[in-house]
């Protein structure tokens, strides 16, 4: 009976901690910044989901003991349903502004603590985590695909910050984004979105420290391949390169694909090995990684 006690009295104080991260005024926005309010609020709203995830396990546990508790929590739907209407809480009192945080020390950083932030830090790196598999295809994280797609739109900091984690990732851990939303998130990562005749891109791949594709724009009409090396992985390319920061502050290397000549042998009428020799457009050579040196 104080078991059972104890567990209700938790599950009060806890719940009405979101209830008080909700009611928020515009006063108390503008005083801590609209990005600072929408991360506190969207935290505390994963907080209350995974504590509602853990009391239906603590419930089955306590069954199992011949323990009669009354059910926690509702079917995986109903939770969407409620995940839908707390970003749209979100939405309003941020008036539209996206949820960011500093998700490429995270994505790098799962060095961290495990514990680190009590459950709202754990909640928080797994949604960011979850996020970034899920683009790279890995995974299937609706939440975390709604929010990144939203957040592209605009070009906002959440996109740009899982798009740089994914770039400057480990392939084997996180995997690498291609696709349409590749190049739908690369435009945005470059700070392109809605800009006057902006570059388009395709056959965009992202991840390890590298970005590729071809690129069309008034420099290159007919498209041409391009690559970009992280400056913090890899070391400066031989040949002609720019130097590009991207909207997570992060440097790169950015090359395009040169006029080369193209050599195939073949053995001509006397028996001799000849060449067929023309021009084609080729990268120049991937540079050393720094890891590797």
């Amino acid at each position: 009976m104080r078991k059972k006690l104890l567990l209700t009295s938790t599950a009060i104080l806890f719940m009405l901690q979101p209830l008080t991260a909700f009611a928020v005024t515009e006063d108390e926005v503008l005083a801590v910044g609209k990005e600072t309010a929408t991360g506190n609020v969207f935290i505390w709203f994963l907080c209350a989901i995974a504590f509602l995830k853990i009391s239906q396990k603590i419930d089955s546990f306590m069954a199992s003991l011949g323990i009669n508790v009354g059910q926690t929590g509702g079917s995986m739907l109903s939770e969407l349903l409620v995940a839908a209407k707390g970003i749209s809480s979100i939405r309003n009192i941020t008036g539209g502004s996206s949820f960011s945080s500093n998700i490429s020390s995270r994505s790098h950083g799962m060095n961290q603590a495990p514990l680190a932030g009590g459950l709202a830090g754990i909640v928080g790196r797994q949604f960011i985590q979850n996020t970034m598999t899920t683009m790279t295809g890995q995974t299937n994280n609706i939440l975390g695909r709604k929010a990144f797609e939203n957040s592209l739109k605009k070009g906002g900091d959440f996109a740009n910050n899982i798009t740089g984690a994914v770039a400057q990732g480990n392939i084997s851990q996180i995997g690498t984004m291609t696709g349409a939303q590749a190049a739908e998130a690369l435009t945005s990562y470059l700070g392109q979105t809605g800009m006057d005749n902006a570059p388009t891109y395709n056959g965009v791949e992202i991840g390890g420290g590298r970005i590729m594709g071809t690129e069309i724009s008034t420099e290159h009409p007919n498209g041409t391949a391009f690559a970009m090396y992280h400056a913090d992985q890899y070391l400066a390319p031989e040949g002609t390169y720019e130097t590009v920061t991207a909207a997570d502050n992060s440097t790169w290397y950015k090359q395009y694909a040169t006029d080369s000549v193209e050599r195939i042998p073949y053995m001509n009428e006397t028996g001799e090995i000849a060449y067929h020799e023309s021009i084609v457009k080729k990268l120049p050579d991937i540079p050393r990684r720094k890891d590797r040196i």
